[in-house]
């Protein structure tokens, strides 16, 4: 299954980021505002038996570990030139307590460097979306695990398991 480490927005962000033109564009996805998350890490493809561990884990890890304060913006973005997404601050250390509790049990077949956006476009994104402003801030209180069981039916992500920051 596809899992991710990730935020869910809250429902001022949604609102924020829903109020966004999402006009029709030729060769671009929109996605809808159930599969708007900020990615901690995208962990791909990961087999059934590391789930376990992987929940194991980031309970441990993430234990402890203080409510995160996330700013969304300051405006959309191109990322690689096949997404459209919205910026999010914040979450570098963050993200860095759950690279290192996953790394052992997911290996990364991609390193990056690490960007929390919110996707919201896939597909040829022209460089004129890449403007709108957006601005919205939350304090992040939960880490989730998240697997993405969309089909060409449509989207679904399910939380596999919650983690509270204290």
């Amino acid at each position: 299954m596809r899992l991710s480490v990730a935020l869910h927005l809250p429902a001022d962000a949604v609102a924020v980021l829903a109020a966004l033109p999402r006009e029709p564009v030729a060769g671009v996805s929109w996605a809808v505002p159930e599969q708007w998350l900020v990615k901690l890490r995208p962990l791909g493809h990961v087999p059934g038996d590391v789930v376990e561990p992987l929940v194991a884990t980031l309970s441990d890890e993430l234990d402890g570990v203080p409510p995160v304060r996330c700013v969304l913006g300051p405006a959309t973005r191109r990322l690689g030139g096949r997404w459209l997404g919205a910026p999010v601050s914040g979450l570098d250390d963050l993200a860095a307590v759950v690279f290192d509790a996953t790394v052992g049990l997911v290996p990364v077949t991609h390193p990056q460097p690490f960007r929390a956006d919110v996707v919201l476009a896939r597909g040829r994104v022209p460089a004129a979306l890449a403007v709108e402003p957006v601005e919205a801030s939350w304090t992040a209180r939960e880490v989730v695990l998240v697997a993405d069981r969309s089909s060409p039916r449509g989207p679904r992500l399910e939380d596999i398991a919650a983690f509270p920051l204290a």
